[in-house]
């Protein structure tokens, strides 16, 4: 019996794919908790990319983590991990830091980047007792930010407000606290935001005041039911917390807006019908808020991309948060 054409296609029977098959490990962007789970285990290698020329696919400053039986991160989209990783696994035996260059000046010629650029990497190996990777992994759970300075032999952490300077070949960069979003709500909307958060990469909380006793079935995202000022209080909203009010509940809509404009959070975006904003607007006024805080409202919440679907807002919420942490205004406002 012929199959229609498009059962060719079906792989829903098809093996399950090894670890190796799909480079999961690189969708993950801060590599301090890769480093910690490496470390746990024994000595880390770390990669770093110290310079670029022409171009690339990934900034100076980016990562990856090869651990005894693990790798996280990705430098170039697939042109050179492999050998950066022989490289890691070989600098982890050995002790010896590698400065490694690929493109132009490269002593690999047949290692091609397509992208043309020149990319200059640090690997350096790390054991468990590194007093640098202890402050780091330290002050990132204290979300307060951090400077790692280092040449490959010798390196050190401090916070980014102390007065610590590199040294000549030595290599700078700030770390600051992992990104964090807290979603008030409990409808698709509110899911789809909190969830697509959590994929891309904000520690994410879900609050839903008197909510359900169970946690939404949403991978990566944490769950409060408490009274607003409870759950802010708890989460606490710093500089680098974006807040996204779907509550569609008046009473906690409000609440959510009082506690978050005059934080330090620097996003705050409100679900809604545009025409009722004025008169929300006015009740913030009447309670103190100010000025200057009520000007970093995003009401309606999202870029304006015209989908009113949940992922479609989702998307629109997570999209006006990124343009917003990396300096876009003209994006990430509304006109």
């Amino acid at each position: 019996m012929d199959l229609p054409d498009h059962a060719a296609a079906d792989v829903s029977s098809a093996p399950s794919a090894a670890p190796s098959d799909w480079p999961l490990h690189g969708l993950a962007d801060d590599m301090r908790p890769a480093l910690a789970d490496a470390l746990a285990r024994g000595p880390a290698a770390l990669a770093t990319i110290i310079d670029l020329g022409d171009g690339g696919p990934r900034p100076v400053g980016t990562q990856m983590v090869f651990g005894v039986d693990s790798r996280a991160g990705f430098l170039s989209g697939g042109c050179i991990e492999a050998d950066v990783e022989a490289h890691a696994r070989a600098c982890i035996a050995d002790g010896r830091p590698r400065r490694l260059v690929y493109g132009e000046g490269s002593p690999w010629p047949d290692i091609r980047l397509l992208c043309g650029a020149r990319i200059e990497i640090l690997v350096e190996r790390i054991t468990p007792d590194d007093p640098a990777a202890r402050d780091l992994l330290v002050l990132a759970q204290a979300r307060l930010p951090a400077v790692w300075i280092t040449d490959g032999e010798r390196r050190v952490c401090a916070p980014a407000a102390g007065e610590v300077e590199a040294w000549p070949e030595a290599f700078s960069r700030r770390f600051d606290p992992p990104p964090r979003l807290v979603v008030f709500g409990g409808d698709p909307t509110a899911l789809a935001v909190a969830g697509l958060g959590a994929q891309s990469g904000f520690q994410t909380t879900l609050v839903r005041p008197k909510g359900p006793l169970a946690p939404p079935p949403l991978p990566g995202v944490a769950y409060r039911r408490d009274d607003v000022a409870s759950a802010v209080a708890a989460v606490g909203l710093d500089a680098w917390t974006a807040v996204a009010i779907c509550g569609h509940d008046e009473v906690v809509d409000h609440q959510a807006l009082l506690a978050a404009l005059p934080s330090a959070a620097p996003y705050v975006g409100l679900l809604g019908a545009r025409r009722r904003l004025g008169e929300r607007l006015d009740r913030l006024r009447a309670a103190g808020v100010a000025e200057r805080d009520l000007a970093k409202l995003r009401a309606p919440i999202g870029l304006d991309l015209g989908g009113k679907a949940p992922f479609e807002v989702a998307v629109a919420v997570i999209g006006e948060i990124m343009a917003t942490r990396h300096g876009q205004p003209a994006l990430a406002r509304r006109s």
